[in-house]
């Protein structure tokens, strides 16, 4: 991910302070158990949009993980997300964090390299989901997924983002934009 980030101040008509980007991103990473019945009402869903053959968007509830600045998705790549993301790799993840919500704009990959997929079954199992890697080294299997999944084996898309928008759900709130170049 680029290290330079250009901030836009979104609450100044409000004299709210920009947001800062690290505690955002620190709360993308300790979003934690996504297993069925974790963290009860305050569970945290991941919403992707990828982009449809004709233009057109299409939502739909992901498993992701937020690791070294970056998302990681995981879809079968026959299901319309991961067709998508594979033909238009322009998207965004929206997800409520414990003080931010946040839509995060970037560009998805499909990943094939075994090191980065088994360290992606690591993260998920450790937030709940008990991913391994499947017999090719490439994708993930695991005793359940997101029935939007499709059937195993799942692969692992890295979302490198461009744009970050957050809103602070506090007081005294706040709202701010980056770019990442």
């Amino acid at each position: 991910m680029s290290t330079h980030i250009k901030t836009k101040n979104l609450g100044g008509l409000y004299e709210l302070s920009p947001l800062q980007w690290e505690p955002v991103a620190a709360a993308l990473a300790d979003i934690g158990d996504q297993a069925p019945g974790g963290r009860g009402p305050d569970r945290h869903s991941h919403w992707l949009t990828t982009i449809n053959a004709d233009g057109s968007p299409h939502t739909t509830g992901v498993g992701a993980f937020w690791d070294d600045g970056r998302f990681y998705v995981v879809s079968g790549r026959g299901v319309r997300k991961g067709r998508n993301m594979e033909r238009e790799p322009r998207c965004t993840i929206a997800v409520a964090a414990d003080d931010y919500d946040v839509v995060v704009e970037g560009v998805a990959e499909l990943v094939t390299d075994r090191a980065t997929v088994a360290h992606i079954a690591e993260v998920a199992a450790a937030g709940g989901w008990p991913a391994e890697v499947d017999e090719s080294g490439t994708a993930l299997t695991a005793p359940y997924s997101a029935p939007s999944a499709g059937p195993a084996p799942w692969h692992v898309y890295r979302v490198t983002p461009t744009k970050a928008n957050a809103l602070f759900v506090r007081d005294p709130g706040g709202a701010t934009s980056w770019t990442f170049e």
